[in-house]
């Protein structure tokens, strides 16, 4: 029998792109979690109205949550709200969706620039991390009885890149020079190596996911892969994540990438 993927998801940048799709296909699915929680720095803005009308759709599950992922107070007064929604169950899952794409070449990218985006890319999903903390233990800790991670207990999924891997940047590195985009989402998967290290006596699983090359408004037009597509792919690699993973870089297939 098929069960929930979860009980309860935060998901960050979630009022366009991969987060708005995370969303939209959470809330359909027939075994979506109870309670969604849709991140975005600006919930009042014209940017956020369609994550505003899905949330309007589905009161119940979708709660908009002011989260700015480069503001410190931002993610802590977002880590109150949910605490408040989940008491004593605690949040079982986060995506770490949010990020920033700024192409630049070497010659191109300034400091500011690197600090910009690694702030973004890196930080904020740490910070996430170490705010959320106490809430994907008390997760964890209902599922005391198992020594078996997942999605369902207690996880946090980053969301990385092809881009980031060191060991295939001379495949591709021609194609997409991007410094600070490679060199921050390759930051993160460190980061991911880490928590998962530092969390796993939590019961806690960390990976991180490439969604693929995504018609996005970061990924251009081009890209071979729709928002649903990519979103369908990980949503099932999620949803069948064991101990195995943790610790480790996939695709939206499931397949392994090298770091």
């Amino acid at each position: 029998m098929a069960c929930r993927i979860c009980h309860s998801v935060l998901v960050t940048g979630s009022n366009r792109g991969i987060g708005l799709e995370f969303v939209r296909q959470l809330v359909d699915s027939p075994l979506g979690p109870v309670k969604i929680f849709a991140g975005c720095r600006d919930p009042d803005g014209p940017r956020a109205q369609e994550l505003h009308e899905l949330a309007q759709k589905h009161q119940d599950v979708i709660t908009v949550v002011k989260l700015d992922i480069g503001s410190s107070a931002s993610i802590k007064e977002a880590a109150k709200l949910v605490e408040n929604e989940v008491q004593d169950k605690g949040l079982n899952l986060i995506i770490n969706n949010a990020g920033v794409n700024i192409p630049g070449s070497l010659a191109d990218t300034e400091k500011s620039t690197m600090v910009d985006v690694y702030t973004t890319n890196v930080v904020g999903p740490m910070i996430v991390a170490k705010d959320f903390r106490a809430l994907l233990c008390k997760a964890a800790a209902q599922f005391s009885h198992q020594t078996i991670m997942s999605c369902k207990r207690s996880a946090i999924i980053n969301v990385s890149t092809l881009l980031s891997s060191i060991t295939i940047c001379p495949e591709n590195f021609s194609l997409a020079p991007m410094y600070p985009y490679r060199v921050s989402k390759a930051a993160l998967n460190m980061l991911t190596r880490c928590l998962a290290e530092d969390l796993k006596n939590d019961g806690i699983l960390v990976m991180a996911l490439h969604p693929g090359w995504v018609q996005t408004e970061m990924g251009g037009s081009e890209a071979p892969l729709t928002a649903a597509e990519s979103v369908k792919g990980m949503l099932e690699v999620i949803a069948n994540l064991t101990e195995k993973e943790t610790g480790t870089l996939l695709d939206w297939k499931g397949n392994s990438i090298p770091w």
